[in-house]
């Protein structure tokens, strides 16, 4: 008998695997890939090594944007579609099970934990629309939930399930304490689709591009973000952020410094129009050490080998930019 669990590495995943492990079956766990997780695929592969327990990481970030530009069932409170979410990891839960012949899927889902997606109504259309109605276990809710086919079957005893519902954690922290399950991950965190600043940035970027990458995604977590028409702009807000804007700039954006004073790298994307280039360096100024009216600020393509001298941009035009 052999099962494949969906596993994000949390604590409530982590409960699932071994609730399922208690009661004799093998697991393959199976975790999802997309820009917005906030969970480390390295934590994630240490944590199933800790459980002894084969891992598949496949990553969904392509098809994740499709889903993105329309959700069959709509957003949650921000930008996250959860229940289309859910979906399309069960259908490639469905397609990997029966590829390494696994009897059923488990996942770590607490009924009620989530408003969107782990209610009744939205566990059903889930399993529905994926193919796997009737199909998926859910040990920490199973007792709450109707029976599945592997508990229908006898491949897992419906008694050794657990009846959790809701958003607290007590019952999963003292199991992990029975467990001997000491350093999972907190229950921060998650989807950043979730945070309303974070989905403003994508809805800005899928607002003007129409074919999105995943750099494209990767750089919504970093810096500063500003819009000005076609263009958008991206300040550094630490030295870090700065080495990774450098690394990650397009081959025809420009970026900008100023000279000879500590301050943020700027990266302008879209036309270098005279306008775009003096807000990027008006910005660039702004998030800088200089206290000077006017001051020189390098940029370029590949090198900084232009100048300009601008005095920093006003607070009302950083609003009128600002993407929040």
């Amino acid at each position: 008998m052999k099962a494949l669990g969906l596993f994000s590495g949390g604590l409530d995943s982590i409960l699932a695997v071994k609730l399922i492990l208690e009661q004799g079956i093998d697991i393959e766990a199976i975790n999802f890939v997309t820009p917005f997780f906030i969970c480390e695929k390295i934590g994630v592969v240490k944590i199933a090594k800790r459980l002894d327990i084969p891992l598949k990481v496949i990553n969904i970030g392509e098809e994740y944007f499709k889903i993105l530009r329309k959700p069959k069932h709509g957003f949650g409170k921000n930008m996250n579609p959860c229940i289309d979410c859910r979906i399309l990891m069960l259908k490639k839960a469905k397609e990997y099970a029966k590829k390494i012949k696994a009897s059923f899927i488990f996942t770590g889902e607490v009924l009620n934990e989530r408003p969107m997606s782990q209610n009744k109504k939205a566990l059903y259309i889930i399993d529905k629309e994926a193919g796997l109605e009737g199909k998926v276990l859910r040990p920490l809710s199973a007792k709450l939930l109707p029976e599945t086919e592997a508990e229908k079957k006898g491949w897992v005893d419906r008694e050794k399930l657990l009846a959790i519902q809701g958003k607290q954690r007590k019952t999963q922290i003292e199991l992990a304490k029975k467990f001997r399950i000491n350093d999972y991950p907190s229950p921060s965190g998650g989807c950043l689709l979730t945070y309303k600043e974070f989905s403003n940035k994508v809805k800005d970027l899928f607002k003007h591009k129409k074919k999105i990458s995943i750099e494209d995604t990767d750089l919504l977590r970093i810096g500063r973000h500003f819009r000005l028409g076609k263009n958008k702009i991206i300040v550094g807000r630490n030295e870090k952020e700065n080495e990774q804007l450098l690394k990650m700039k397009g081959k025809g954006d420009y970026y900008f410094e100023v000279r000879d004073f500590m301050g943020p790298i700027t990266i302008l994307k879209g036309p270098k129009t005279k306008q775009a280039v003096e807000k990027a360096a008006g910005l660039t100024v702004r998030y800088s050490d200089v206290k000077e009216k006017k001051v020189l600020v390098n940029y370029g393509k590949e090198k900084l080998n232009k100048t300009i001298i601008v005095k920093p941009i006003s607070e009302e035009d950083i609003e009128k930019m600002r993407i929040i």
